[in-house]
Parts: C-alpha cells; sequence; structure tokens
C-alpha cells in the first residue's frame, strides 16, 4: 500500500508540473508584462552562442552646456542634478572656487539653471541670497545657519500622500545644530524656495561618510523613500542604501551588493547617480564616479597640467595623482547590482579638462531631448563635469546616447543568439529597439519553456528585420496570434548578424505608433 500511495504521488507531482509547463503556471518564469527590457545586465539571459555579447555603449561628446565663471562660482562646481518637468528642463548644483594651493576660497552655496530644450542653459537672477552685497544671481540656498550644505540633490515626490507644500524633496550632507556630520532633508512647493524639513539630521554615519552627492527618491516600484548615500568601510568609499515611509525615519540596509565585483582601495565609488530609468521605471540606472589613486607614477607626469598637478600635491598628494571616470550599474531590486567593469564615460585624449581628479561625474540624471541632426529621433542627454579644480572656472559638458542606448545585444557578421529565460508577458506585439549594418539582419523565435519553437512563431517564420528604429514591429508569417501566448511561459530566441538589439517590449497595440520612417 505504501509503494501505491508514493505512486500515486509522483503522477500528481508530474501532473501538476506539465500543468504549469502548459498552461503558464511555471513558478520559474520572470514576468514582465508590458516593460520595456534593456540588456543592461544577465537577469533574464539564459544562454549567448555564437558571437553574440552584450556590449557596453559610450556616450557621444557634445556642447559645453554651462559653464561656471560667476563670482559665486568657480572650478569646484559639480553635484549637478537634472530633470524635465512639462516643457521646462531643471537642474541644480553646488558652486564654490577651490584654489591651487587646495585651500576654499568661498563657501559652497547651491545654484539652480533652467533650458527650454536641455541645451541652451540660463542662470536666472532669483534674488534670493545675498552674496558680496547683490542679490543679483541664482543662488537659492548658502550656508543655512547650523545646517551647511555640501551637495543637494532635489526630486519631485510622487508619493501619492505627499502635501503640495512638499512637492519637491531633497537631501544634503551638512553640519546640524544638535548633531556632528548628518544628511538633512528639504523641502520645497516650486524647487526653489527651500527649508530643512526639520533640525535633526535624517540620518547619521561617523566621520565624512556623506562627502559625496547623495541620491533619494519616491520609489514606485517599492512604495517607499529610497535613499543611496556614501559609506565608507576600511578605508574603501562605497554606496549603501536606507529607507524611508515617511522621509523622516530612515532604516540602513547597509552596503549595496556589487555580486563581489565591488569597489576596492584601486578604485572607489565618489558618486553613485542612482534613479529609476525614465522608460523603464522597474529598472534602476546608475553612475558612480570611479576614484582611481595609484600615487605619483611616471604617467601622473605626462597628464595634462603637470605643473598644476605638482602644486595641489603639496596639499595632499593624492589632488595631483588621482583621476576619475564614470562606470554604470543597473538593477532591479535596488540592492544587488549589477556592474560593467569598462568605464561607461572615459576621460578620453583631450585637454586639462577632463584628467583632473572631480572631472567625469555624470549629473544626476539622464533627459530626454530633441536631436540636433536631420530627422533623427529624439535622444538621451547626459552631463559631465569638467576642468574642475584647474584653473578658475569649470564647466558641464552634454553627452548623447540613443534611446535605451547604454547596452546592445550584438553580433558581428558571424552571427550569434541569445536566448531569455522563461518570460511571463503581456500584449499581442513584440517591439524592437534596434541598429543593423545594410548587410545584418535580425530574426525573433518564441519558443516553449523546453526550447522547442512554437508553432508559427519559428525562426523560419519570423520575417528578416533590418534598419534602425527605436520600436519596430517584429512580424511572423501568417501574423498568428501574439495575444494567445499572454500568461504562459515563452522563451525568447533573437538571432542576429552585424546588428544591435537595445531593448525590446511586449505591448499592446494601441500603446505606441510602432515601425515609425526615420
Amino acid at each position: 500500500m505504501q509503494h501505491i500511495n508514493r505512486f500515486f504521488v509522483v503522477i500528481i507531482a508530474l501532473v501538476c508540473s506539465w500543468t504549469q509547463l502548459l498552461f503558464g503556471g511555471n513558478p520559474d518564469a520572470i514576468e514582465i508584462g508590458d516593460r520595456r527590457e534593456l540588456f543592461v545586465d544577465t537577469l533574464l539571459s539564459d544562454t549567448l552562442l555564437g558571437e553574440a555579447q552584450l556590449r557596453l555603449h559610450h556616450p557621444v561628446r557634445r556642447e559645453i552646456a554651462l559653464l561656471h565663471n560667476k563670482p559665486w562660482e568657480g572650478n569646484g562646481c559639480g553635484y549637478h542634478t537634472v530633470w524635465k518637468e512639462d516643457s521646462l528642463y531643471r537642474m541644480t548644483y553646488k558652486a564654490w572656487h577651490i584654489k591651487a594651493d587646495g585651500n576654499t576660497e568661498n563657501s559652497v552655496v547651491i545654484c539652480y539653471a533652467e533650458s527650454e530644450d536641455g541645451l541652451h542653459w540660463v542662470k536666472p537672477e532669483l534674488g534670493l541670497v545675498e552674496f558680496n552685497g547683490s542679490r543679483r544671481n541664482n543662488i537659492i540656498l548658502d550656508r543655512v545657519p547650523g545646517y551647511g550644505c555640501h551637495d543637494f540633490s532635489p526630486f519631485i515626490d510622487t508619493n501619492p500622500d505627499a502635501v503640495p507644500e512638499q512637492r519637491y524633496k531633497a537631501v544634503g550632507f551638512g553640519r546640524g545644530m544638535k548633531t556632528n556630520l548628518a544628511l538633512f532633508g528639504f523641502v520645497s512647493a516650486d524647487g526653489i524656495h527651500w527649508r530643512p524639513i526639520q533640525d535633526e539630521g535624517l540620518i547619521h554615519e561617523p566621520s565624512f561618510a556623506f562627502d559625496t552627492q547623495n541620491i533619494a527618491f519616491w520609489s514606485e516600484t517599492e512604495k517607499q523613500y529610497v535613499l543611496y548615500y556614501r559609506k565608507t568601510v576600511d578605508g574603501i568609499r562605497s554606496i549603501a542604501r536606507a529607507v524611508s515611509e515617511d522621509f523622516i525615519h530612515w532604516e540602513k540596509q547597509g552596503l549595496l551588493d556589487f555580486q563581489g565585483r565591488g569597489p576596492s582601495h584601486l578604485e572607489q565609488f565618489y558618486t553613485n547617480q542612482i534613479r529609476p530609468y525614465e522608460r523603464a521605471p522597474h529598472l534602476l540606472i546608475g553612475f558612480p564616479a570611479r576614484y582611481c589613486d595609484r600615487g605619483w607614477l611616471r604617467a601622473v607626469d605626462a597628464l595634462p597640467s603637470p605643473e598644476l598637478r605638482r602644486e595641489r600635491a603639496q596639499k595632499n598628494p593624492r589632488y595631483g595623482s588621482a583621476v576619475t571616470d564614470a562606470l554604470l550599474i543597473s538593477s532591479q531590486d535596488g540592492r544587488s547590482f549589477y556592474r560593467w567593469d569598462e568605464a561607461f564615460l572615459r576621460p578620453g585624449l583631450r585637454t586639462r579638462h577632463n584628467w583632473a581628479y572631480g572631472d567625469n561625474y555624470i549629473a544626476c540624471h539622464v533627459v530626454e531631448t530633441e536631436s540636433l541632426f536631420d530627422d533623427q529621433p529624439a535622444e538621451l542627454s547626459l552631463y559631465a563635469t569638467e576642468s574642475y579644480f584647474t584653473g578658475d572656472w569649470s564647466r558641464l559638458r552634454r553627452y548623447t546616447l540613443r534611446l535605451d542606448g547604454f547596452v546592445s545585444l550584438y553580433a558581428p557578421g558571424t552571427g550569434g543568439e541569445w536566448i531569455s529565460k522563461p518570460l511571463l508577458f503581456s500584449g499581442n506585439r513584440l517591439e524592437l529597439n534596434f541598429s543593423t549594418a545594410a548587410s545584418g539582419d535580425i530574426r525573433v523565435e518564441l519558443q516553449d519553456v523546453n526550447g522547442q519553437p512554437i508553432p508559427g512563431f519559428s525562426l523560419d517564420d519570423c520575417e528578416p528585420i533590418f534598419g534602425d528604429a527605436l520600436s519596430f514591429t517584429v512580424f511572423w508569417k501568417d501574423d498568428p496570434d501574439l495575444g494567445a501566448l499572454q500568461g504562459k511561459p515563452v522563451r525568447l530566441r533573437l538571432t542576429l548578424r552585424e546588428a544591435d538589439i537595445f531593448s525590446f517590449r511586449f505591448a499592446a497595440s494601441d500603446k505606441e505608433e510602432s515601425n515609425p520612417a526615420f
């Protein structure tokens, strides 16, 4: 009898397993719904074959967006925050001037700029803060009595419970009335007139833990406020996380998990710039500034401005020998991050403007702007610091990427393919953001969880795809009903030659216009 019972248990288990496979109940399938998925990590990847690889792309250098040459600004400007609100682009940043001997010439102030297109920026005379006897400046916050403000990172609070007079919130590092060093909270109704939310700091750490640009925002995914801030452990600067339900009381959650590829004594993380990517809000994208100091090697003397480096090194050797670039990191759970080891933004073969400690810090965050070239579609604009610490002023340069263009699935002419883990989607069409050579092409196959082509959706059924588009709908012969597969686990198989795929999305037909001509 016991053997018979075991037999029926096995049969029931097999039937349940088959039922899950046939009717979409596979507990191991990743539910993506109609989200846009990028190739910035390997979370959805199961198999790479042939010459297929994930390839990091790099921002394209454009014009100088902002020159920090006002008396209250100078060569120490940085920690920029950029966002688009309705039809207006807005920006805040810290401003100060650092003399060649490493001492500061004026106190840190927080400034504001705006733009109608994200390319041409103006500094409005706000009349809020007096500097050298005049209020004709764009300063929105100076050394708030008792607080100070070394950095300042605002965000629009999308929490449905946020009150209008606190629609904008920000965090900033300073020294408070009742505490030593802490991260403070600020609130505003318009993004220009700010006040501390309370006298006490929001979160405390020993020493100069917050000596960077600390980033907070309301997470639509987690339904709570999230904070990413500097934390130094064993002399290594890294990134820590905290969460809060009310922006006042914070729970520390420790250092981020970089899966064994985090910062080290050779390369440390100075900023983090972590925010949700607007076109795929479930995805967090960050651009940490990577600080590298190998000491005073002969290669340092070959870098631009060697005399100035020697002068700066008298204050501290690392002021002359350290250099900085920027990385790309991403996460979907907010705690475990995929890190690209290759620099996302290199200093490059240029002038003294890009090889100082403090250069190449990317602003928080990317914004969508119109292209200046022919009839190209909209693109992403990023902004990064230049000329930090090396003259009488500093500047902010704009860079561009195609939409979703951080990383691509790529294969050369010899070809390759990518197969996903089992996915659960919603929608009745599949869109690709892709680019091919004239002789390149892409084909798409939908498979069951066992890797077998689903009838009507095989590679042979797929029309070859070529060209360059941000949103192209994949077609199969006889137009089989893709919507019939909703909620059932499928694998996505992509084969490509001389092609890049930047993102994909299953969507309903009325979501967006697809296959646009440009």
